[in-house]
């Protein structure tokens, strides 16, 4: 069994104002997911800019996915064990590290690396809200924490149009520059105002089953994300899934047998985990499905007959409402989840991303519609994302909050990267030419869309199947 421990009352121990804990863990959570998103406008010029191939420098995002992927629940099980402030300022400094990396990179090597140290940091929203969970007052603990989990979209929206502007006006190395800027500012503000967390679970940190979900993840999301290039019946792709299916065999039978394992499977397998986890690759899956289509709609040439013929930075601010609203309704679904629950929460915003999809089967036709629908998706994300780490804190003991949130952060991530695998093949196999130039075609976009349509109608049911239960 895990061991677990119960914090005491410490009357000399430093507390934090309950609004600089939240400022501070929603600004790190904005900081981190710009990292995601920065490097778009940089895709089509990094082999010149690396003086290297095209099919080398899709490592530049690639590594970002796998570093993010593998440290979500690693890092989450470690600020469990020693200190989720501990672990939220290491995952910082590999922020800053990364894009002081990328930013003096002229080559593609330290290019990678940078990024990969740049997905390290991912890690960060999860640790903030089990920092949020163990820090504030029971009754600030869901608003806070649906506005933590919706930093990811507004991140993501600010970082579009913000690196595309940076990009056409100044050196493309002031990107990694400023992040390195916003980051070393997040580390000063936790260092010095965020106390850490009295609540800790004392054990042995399970090396040998991070070593092996670690490699079952990059063996599972490397078939997923390079399996358009490699080709899906090629041998490495399907050897890379068959190999990381007998790998998770394999961690799952260790992870059941040793005494403090990196990932408690019996309190996953519990109905309002396992389906809330579940629940979440649909989510993701729906969720990015849409962050993929938009901004080929608004950048599309006129000619097309679909497309808006915008330049990035104009799209990007035609994007950019959609991360606002995420964080405006957070705070709905957290009133949704106080009310009625996080399943209703989790629920109510997924109809509101399956009506988003209806709504852009018909609607995409001005960069007006496109907008509305993003709006639309951003309303639901805002609204899903908010009930998600309610329903596994209040599933979970307080002293594994952070590597249940950073599991669950993993099953989002899982999901983003198959609707990236999906809706990808699906626009580069349903095309037109135009002017020399091979474009996705109308027809592609809609099977996109209704593939996307039926994640949304798949999450819906997952999560109904969540055991009804007033929360967290």
């Amino acid at each position: 069994m895990t061991q677990t421990a119960v914090p005491h009352a410490d009357t000399t121990r430093k507390v934090a104002h309950p609004g600089v804990v939240v400022a501070i863990g929603c600004f790190c959570g904005i900081v981190v997911a710009l990292t995601q998103t920065m490097i778009v406008p940089l895709i089509p010029l990094l082999p010149s800019l690396l003086h290297a191939k095209a099919s080398n420098t899709s490592w530049a995002v690639t590594a970002t996915l796998l570093t993010a992927a593998v440290m979500m629940p690693i890092s989450g099980r470690l600020g469990d064990m020693f200190g989720k402030r501990l672990m939220l300022l290491a995952s910082l400094s590999s922020l800053v590290a990364g894009s002081v990396l990328c930013a003096l990179a002229d080559s593609l090597v330290p290019m990678i690396v940078g990024r990969a140290l740049q997905g390290v940091s991912m890690g960060a929203i999860a640790l903030g809200i089990s920092i949020m969970r163990d820090e504030l007052p029971a009754e600030k603990v869901g608003p806070a924490v649906a506005r933590m989990s919706a930093t990811l979209g507004v991140g993501g929206a600010i970082g579009l149009p913000v690196a595309a502007l940076i990009v056409e006006k100044a050196n493309w190395h002031a990107l990694f520059w400023i992040t390195a800027a916003l980051g070393a500012a997040c580390f000063a503000a936790v260092l010095t105002l965020i106390p850490e967390s009295p609540v800790r679970t004392p054990a042995r940190f399970d090396v040998l089953g991070a070593i092996g979900l670690g490699s079952a993840l990059v063996m599972l999301l490397l078939a997923i994300s390079k399996g358009g290039d490699w080709g899906w019946g090629h041998h490495l792709t399907i050897g890379m899934l068959v190999g990381s299916l007998v790998v998770f065999a394999l961690w799952g039978f260790w992870e059941s047998r040793v005494s403090a394992p990196l990932v408690d499977l019996k309190t996953s397998a519990r109905p309002q985990v396992l389906f809330t986890n579940v629940a979440s690759v649909a989510v993701g899956f729906a969720m990015y499905g849409m962050s993929l289509m938009p901004i080929q709609l608004l950048l599309a040439p006129e000619a097309t007959g679909y497309g808006e013929g915008m330049t990035l930075i104009k799209a990007g601010l035609v994007l950019a409402p959609s991360g606002f609203m995420m964080y405006l309704f957070s705070d709905v679904g957290a009133k949704i989840s106080a009310r009625r629950g996080p399943r209703t929460s989790l629920a109510t915003g997924i109809v509101v991303l399956a009506i988003s999809y209806v709504f852009m089967l018909f609607l995409r036709d001005a960069w007006w519609q496109i907008g509305v629908v993003s709006v639309l998706l951003g309303v639901g994300v805002g609204i899903a994302y908010a009930a998600m780490p309610a329903l596994i804190m209040g599933a979970v003991p307080i002293t594994e909050t952070a590597a249940a949130n950073g599991l669950n952060a993993l099953m989002r991530s899982v999901g983003t990267s198959l609707s990236a695998a999906v809706v990808g093949t699906v626009l580069a196999h349903q095309t037109i030419t135009l002017g020399g130039h091979v474009l996705p075609s109308n027809h592609g976009f809609t099977i996109a869309i209704l593939i996307s349509l039926a994640a949304s109608v798949a999450a819906l049911g997952l999560a109904l199947a969540i055991p009804a239960r007033r929360s967290a």
